[in-house]
């Protein structure tokens, strides 16, 4: 039935446009392949309607060649107003780092919690002589800065607490910010991500770097595939670790015994260790095929470039409090609540369906 039904619409096609029968035919043959597998559609289409279609895919393309020159604008505005932004960073990392001490103007911030304070504050006035003696104490120990800053963001986002290990976190405490700089006017489109830190005994460099290269126009055999920028490439750089502190290796003991002497002797090596300082060293666009573990593990680097670029950097004081995680889990669950009404509602119905049946039975089944 759905053969002949093809042929009908296939038939129709010849016959051209002028006969309407002919396009009601081809119209019942497209309606009846709608939920089969995909087949060739153009080749039921009337030539003249086919050529137009190909026309038709000729502006797609002049569209998508021009959308990608709209994304390349979009990257030099960015590059433009990442300079305008960058003097509002700098202040952010010297009050985390403690260089710079907020006046009480900048301090001055509105928040849901006011209202809870100042029911509190009568029993504040309250405290003994003995508690405000503690709490002199613990100004006269305030700490610098924002301890953890940075620290705390990785502990909290999924994305990057799954790179987090435990022997990172010490030297992830030396971390006093994360910067995002763009390519220039005259270079390929690309970012760089470089991680400040302060002095410290684990590796000598002041500044870790991570530059994604980026391509933002359609493919010669594939246009339509384009979807604006993409992340096609990315380069780390050379850690200079202090001896014996590099995380990102381990050392192990093996014991090799000799096949003629049968003597036994020790021989130390090192192998891969996880780390997120394994991120500076990222696995290597090659010009032959990856293997599916290289292809996920690549594809999950550029994810986590682009989180850093477009979310961790420009928010990231809503990601030490927890404000912006908290608005990505109202999305989820507001999803989520949907299809539990969904399921919900499933299960009133087959509730209803099941009294309905017990109604139904009778007077003896109930009786047993």
């Amino acid at each position: 039935m759905e053969k002949s039904q093809n042929e009908d619409a296939a038939k129709a096609g010849d016959e051209g446009t002028q006969n309407p029968q002919a396009l009601a035919a081809l119209q019942d043959g497209l309606d009846s392949i709608t939920h089969n597998p995909p087949i060739d559609v153009e080749s039921l289409l009337p030539k003249l309607v086919k050529r137009r279609v190909n026309a038709l895919k000729q502006l797609q393309v002049q569209g998508t060649h021009l959308e990608a020159k709209f994304y390349k604008e979009v990257h030099e505005l960015e590059r433009k107003y990442s300079a305008l932004y960058q003097p509002i960073f700098d202040k952010r990392r010297d009050i985390v780092t403690g260089a710079v001490e907020p006046t009480d103007e900048e301090c001055a911030w509105h928040s849901d919690q006011e209202d809870e304070e100042g029911l509190a504050e009568d029993l504040n006035k309250k405290v003994t002589v003995e508690e405000d003696k503690k709490e002199e104490t613990a100004t006269e120990e305030d700490p610098k800065g924002i301890p953890e800053f940075w620290l705390t963001i990785f502990r909290r986002v999924d994305m990057l607490s799954d790179m987090l290990q435990e022997h990172d976190e010490p030297i992830l405490k030396h971390l006093k910010d994360i910067k995002v700089k763009f390519s220039e006017p005259d270079e390929p489109m690309s970012f760089t991500l470089e991680f400040h830190f302060e002095p410290n005994n684990y590796f000598k460099n002041e500044v870790l770097t991570k530059a994604y290269r980026m391509k933002s126009e359609p493919d010669t055999d594939d246009p339509f595939s384009f979807e604006g920028p993409e992340i096609v490439d990315c380069e780390g750089c050379q850690i200079d670790w202090h001896k014996g502190k590099d995380v990102t290796v381990k050392t192990i003991k093996k014991k090799q015994k000799h096949k003629g002497r049968g003597t036994v002797r020790t021989v130390t090596k090192q192998v891969p260790n996880d780390s997120f300082f394994n991120f500076f060293n990222p696995v290597k666009v090659s010009d032959g095929e990856m293997d599916e573990d290289s292809e996920f593990t690549l594809a999950t680097d550029f994810e986590i470039g682009h989180f850093f670029r477009e979310r961790i950097v420009p928010r990231a004081v809503l990601y030490f409090t927890g404000e912006a995680m908290e608005d990505d889990e109202s999305f989820e669950e507001e999803e989520l609540e949907e299809e539990e009404d969904h399921d919900e509602d499933g299960e009133e119905d087959e509730g209803e369906d099941d009294s309905k049946k017990v109604e139904q039975q009778p007077e003896e089944c109930k009786q047993q």
